[in-house]
């Protein structure tokens, strides 16, 4: 058997050397257009501020290599132009030389491509640069022999800005200019506002709600009406599936260009498969075709369809979508469905925020870990998650992944028997806590308003009582239209509560806050709880806090 490969880094390659190990008889070969067909694109960025420091620790494997151990016949430099499916063959051009291949199976992995946006003088710059293989950050790193001191970053994803973090961490002064209202468009609102305080204490401009509107020369017209000069600009405007040449050869494609298989990686032509950035796969909570271009899934999915090409029952079962970036100190990690998505896709869903330590409070060293869960609001199935932290981030996101995955409940996670020791984690997990959180939500023991809703309710009529101590307020400062009631007051002062209107109790992460909420709902008020209370309303917005 013959199966050519046209695309390999991830999918691609992880197909090849799969298919190796289960035959040595078949003839594998992979072409790719560009010269590194296995390496590193998740740590471009990272090479940029030397953390990263030698440019061949980027490069996984060469030609040479995967021949040497493998017997692939690995081609660089060789682009397909054409795809005949009828005839089982594909012409490939390599040094302006053109030749037909014939194949017996086709596996599809040509990645995504950089979004280019259409920005008067852009194609005229000199300065601009994307960042998605070697080429480029070798183009990058030319420009920064240069001596550069501002730089200019274009979208604010995850390359965004881990680009912003290595270019602000190389000595240059970075700007990040982000078309929607929030950094990482997998985290929402409130929890990106905690990476916003991180990437502007680390001294990086934001600019949200802004484009750039045109390129002149190394200055960058912006749509708010200012000027801002820029020796290097990054685009980091997003990725599309780079399918032009599988459309033209009649593979069925949806959104976006997203190549449609089946659950065998199956394309719509007969011996044709694909993998990796260009599909579209299920995602398991909608239901709906999606684009999930990560590392991870396509690394699954070129070793699932070597086996399907050999004979094996594996299935394609789509995906969640799970992700991490770190900025600075920070860390910040998404699983399954964000609040967006949910509503977008008319599902009918709770939230719950917590604020814990990373590990046991007593112990020293333990950082502010946030974490927000979306689950569904009858049967508590769970939906989504971030955590946004300086430790241990990972850990907590990892875990509910797998639960989201594996269709658990908001009540399966108070059963979770975590690891636990002072220096790792809490005899309550964080990730129990927000279990136990939801769990009251779910039996109403509990009602929650989230920081996005509790302005409106307060000029409504409703009652805002912040039951942290005096200290804690002078200390961080203080919700707008809140009256001070500390906790351990606070049964000795209900006759200054209103029977007779609805309260909103608030504390500096929500823990505090539900307690006062049992205290006022047994004695017959009407209360809601801040879910995330102070912490989650002040990242969101900072500045609404008086001070």
């Amino acid at each position: 058997m013959k199966v050519v490969i046209i695309g390999g880094v991830a999918g691609g390659m992880s197909a090849a050397t799969r298919l190796r190990r289960l035959s040595e008889d078949t003839e594998i070969i992979v072409l790719d257009k560009g010269p590194y067909v296995s390496f590193a694109n998740c740590g471009l960025p990272y090479y940029l501020s030397g953390e990263i420091s030698q440019r061949n620790d980027l490069i996984v494997q060469s030609p040479e290599q995967l021949n040497k151990r493998f017997r692939i016949d690995v081609r660089p430099n060789t682009e397909v132009t054409q795809i005949n499916p009828d005839d089982h063959q594909i012409t490939a051009t390599h040094n302006g030389t053109s030749a037909i291949i014939d194949y017996d199976k086709l596996i599809l992995s040509p990645g995504s491509k950089a979004v280019i946006p259409d920005i008067a003088g852009l194609s005229d710059a000199d300065n601009v640069f994307t960042l998605r293989n070697i080429p480029d950050v070798d183009k990058i790193m030319n420009n920064l022999k240069h001596d550069p001191k501002k730089a200019v970053v274009i979208g604010a994803g995850s390359i965004g800005v881990e680009a912003a973090e290595n270019l602000t961490n190389r000595g240059l002064h970075t700007t990040l200019i982000e078309a929607g209202d929030h950094v990482l468009p997998f985290l929402d609102f409130e929890m990106a506002g905690i990476v916003n305080h991180e990437l502007a204490n680390h001294g990086v401009d934001i600019k949200l709600n802004t484009r750039v509107e045109e390129f002149s020369g190394h200055q960058l017209k912006l749509s708010d009406g200012t000027i801002i000069d820029a020796d290097i600009v990054i685009l980091a405007t997003g990725v599309h599936p780079d399918t032009t040449l599988i459309q033209e050869a009649g593979i069925e494609t949806g959104d976006r260009g997203g190549i449609i298989v089946d659950n065998h990686y199956q394309t719509s032509k007969q011996d044709i498969y694909a993998v990796g950035d260009a599909i579209l796969v299920k995602q398991l909570i909608t239901n709906h075709l999606t684009s999930i271009p990560l590392a991870s899934p396509a690394n699954r999915q070129g070793r699932q369809v070597a086996d399907v090409i050999m004979g094996m029952h594996r299935l394609n079962k789509g995906g969640i979508g799970t992700a991490i970036v770190r900025t600075f100190g920070l860390a910040a990690a998404s699983t399954g469905l964000n609040t967006r998505q949910l509503r977008s896709a008319g599902i009918n869903f709770m939230t719950v925020h917590t604020t814990n330590s990373s590990h046991a409070g007593y112990f020293p060293g333990g950082k502010p870990l946030s974490l927000k869960v979306m689950f569904d609001a009858k049967t508590g199935r769970l939906y989504g998650a971030q955590a946004v932290g300086a430790e241990s981030v990972d850990k907590r996101i990892d875990v509910l992944s797998v639960a989201i995955k594996f269709k658990m409940g908001i009540t399966d996670l108070p059963e979770f028997e975590l690891s636990y020791a002072p220096p790792f984690g809490s005899a309550k997990d964080p990730v129990n806590m927000i279990g136990y959180a939801g769990e009251n939500l779910l039996d109403g023991l509990s009602e929650n308003i989230q920081f996005d809703q509790v302005d409106e309710a307060v000029k409504s009529g409703d009652y805002l009582v912040d039951v942290r101590t005096p200290e804690e307020l002078i200390r961080d400062g203080q919700l707008p239209n809140a009256v001070n009631i500390p906790l351990d007051s606070l049964r000795d002062r209900l006759n200054e509560l209103p029977k007779d209107r609805q309260i909103i109790v608030s504390c500096r992460s929500g823990q505090r806050s539900y307690l006062a909420e049992r205290i006022l709902k047994n004695d017959g008020y009407h209360v809601k709880n801040l879910d995330g209370a102070f912490l989650t309303y002040r990242a969101a917005y900072p500045e609404k806090i008086i001070h």
